[in-house]
């Protein structure tokens, strides 16, 4: 044997030596174009009252949080007989972790006979929020329970935190502010639903992702009801 095969010092790849691949276009491979995707940014609002719990959105989708895509985006559905949930981020991640979220709650509640509390359907979507696909979402849970009124925010991380009231998206600075000189732990299901479009309706006039009108969703003991406004105005 020569020296050459000897040492293996030889310009002749080894054909039993591993493939490896490079990292050249990994990045781009593993990356989104964020000026295709489909993103609400958004201003989402929960707040809890004395009777019930309110959960209040604009309506505007857009891309690259540049170009209105979408004037008409109802961004809360209901998920549970007494519970909502907001699409708050990628479009897409949002209304799949929604369909994972009810069809979970769904089949646990036809196991079970019973309803899931709020907190259990909490736990679960931070559960899914943290081990699942869904990308760049960070929706408000709001529900009714035999416990009371909840108002969970969801992280992307899977971090899960109740509070009277709570606010995600692009113009959370702003509908903060609204509500923290005005909130009332005693306030009406109906107070809290105008106090929610006022936090709504200033985002909406500084935040370039959010406006076109207002989405309201009421959720008390008896159930869900979800309206539509075209203009904030208008619920008011």
């Amino acid at each position: 044997m020569s020296d050459e095969f000897a040492t293996g010092n030889h310009d002749t790849p080894d054909p039993y030596a591993p493939e490896l691949g490079g990292f050249d276009g990994l990045d781009h491979a593993a990356g989104t174009d964020e000026d295709t995707v489909v993103s609400t940014g958004t201003t989402t609002v929960g707040i809890t009252a004395d009777d019930g719990v309110v959960v209040g959105t604009d309506r505007r989708a857009s891309l690259g949080g540049r170009f209105v895509s979408n004037k008409n985006v109802v961004k809360v559905e209901q998920i549970h007989p007494t519970a909502v949930l907001t699409l708050v981020g990628s479009v897409g991640g949002a209304q799949s972790f929604i369909r994972t979220l009810r069809s979970e709650a769904n089949l646990y509640e036809t196991r079970r006979g019973e309803t899931m509390s709020i907190d259990a359907l909490a736990t679960l979507a931070g559960n899914f929020a943290r081990g699942g696909p869904f990308r760049a979402i960070h929706p408000i849970l709001g529900g009714v329970d035999d416990e009371g009124e909840h108002v969970f925010s969801i992280d992307p991380a899977g971090g899960v935190l109740e509070d009277d009231y709570t606010v995600t998206g692009s113009g959370m600075q702003l509908a903060t502010g609204t509500i923290e000189g005005n909130y009332d732990p005693e306030m009406s299901i109906e107070e809290a639903g105008t106090l929610a479009a006022k936090a709504v309706d200033a985002a909406s006039e500084r935040d370039t992702a959010s406006g076109n009108g207002f989405v309201l969703a009421t959720v008390t003991a008896e159930g869900v009801d979800i309206e539509e406004f075209d203009a904030v105005a208008e619920a008011l």
